[in-house]
């Protein structure tokens, strides 16, 4: 079989892998009892299933470690393992929380634990260990602040497939097949997860697919940046809306003496439900940011590399704008139909 055709198999199989899964998860919430109830820290009204992003793991734990040994651009096999390992490490603390709720801090040291993982292999193949602790810190911040950013039907899938995507093209630019199919495989996967989870969702992602995404992310990034450092700024580029968003509401929340660990519904995709935008116009504005400024942006910056530094801080600040704006004419539409601000 030719390179391209076991490609195009691989990704497909994703997708149906996806579809399967996540069809057979909507059976077992109902099932056992694994339902997101309204309420007001939510943003949904009906009684809805969780845990569909096990949909996601399963195919993509199956097909990118594959992906990364079989084709033009192989990566060693403790990568691929390091990457299955790590993520079936995230996926099971996931999804024991999303049948009971677990403490912070077991949760938390599995984060460190899988994204030191992913960190030490890459550092066994040659990434010099002084770089170690900053992956960990990045791992972990990318699980978290998917889980923060996954509140509405069909945002995070879409992001998903969005930044996979373009990681994958980023890294078919450079010739590096192996991580451009693993990619293009995380894409399918979430799109398996999408016809689901799309307005209005029959089922959510639940924190086993949440967590899980942030780090399989984190690692193709992780991977594109040891094929090139410079790749690391367009990379950072597509996940711009995300990382702008948690971060900003994050600062935000301790800037201002709130306890930020805590649920809350101060993201900006929150404000947007809030002040009677719906959950496809929601995710369409976010969708607009991907298709109009993070995918040309991030073009230029992988066809400047001299300039991607300052095209990556341009963007964020633009991004930053972008969220403050927003924010505030969301506050002012609350406010002005008289609705409660619930912080």
């Amino acid at each position: 079989m030719s390179p391209t055709l076991l490609a195009i198999g691989m990704v497909l199989a994703s997708l149906l892998i996806s579809l399967a899964v996540v069809r057979g998860a909507i059976a077992y919430a109902h099932r056992r009892g694994m339902m997101d109830l309204p309420g007001q820290r939510r943003s949904h009204t009906i009684p809805t299933p969780r845990g569909g992003g096990i949909g996601v793991v399963a195919a993509a734990i199956v097909c990118m470690p594959l992906a990364l040994l079989w084709f033009p651009g192989t990566w060693p096999v403790p990568i691929a393992l390091a990457l299955a390992v790590a993520t079936a490490s995230v996926a099971m603390v996931g999804w024991w929380d999303d049948h009971r709720s677990l403490p912070v801090l077991p949760r938390l040291g599995i984060q460190l634990l899988s994204a030191g993982v992913v960190a030490a292999a890459l550092a066994f193949d040659g990434m010099s260990w002084w770089w170690l602790p900053l992956l960990v810190l990045a791992g972990t911040w990318s699980i978290n602040l998917h889980n923060f950013m996954d509140g509405i039907d069909g945002l995070l899938a879409q992001q998903v497939i969005f930044v996979a995507i373009g990681l994958a093209w980023m890294a078919r630019a450079v010739g590096q097949v192996a991580l451009a199919v693993s990619a293009a495989c995380l894409g399918a996967a979430a799109l398996g997860f999408w016809f689901f989870n799309r307005p209005r969702a029959r089922i959510f992602m639940g924190d086993v697919g949440s967590g899980t995404a942030g780090l399989l992310l984190f690692v193709l990034t992780a991977l594109l940046w040891r094929v090139d450092n410079q790749l690391l700024w367009p990379a950072l580029i597509l996940s711009s809306s995300f990382i702008a968003d948690a971060t900003l509401t994050l600062l935000g929340r301790m800037a201002s003496g709130r306890r930020w660990y805590t649920a809350h519904r101060e993201h900006l995709y929150q404000w947007m439900v809030r002040s009677g935008f719906t959950h496809a116009t929601g995710g369409a504005c976010y969708l607009a940011w991907n298709v109009l400024v993070a995918a040309p942006v991030a073009a230029l910056a992988l066809a400047r590399p001299g300039w991607s530094v300052p095209i990556f801080a341009g963007t964020y600040l633009i991004a930053a704008a972008v969220w403050i704006v927003m924010k505030r004419r969301c506050l002012w539409r609350v406010l002005h139909k008289g609705r409660h601000v619930v912080s």
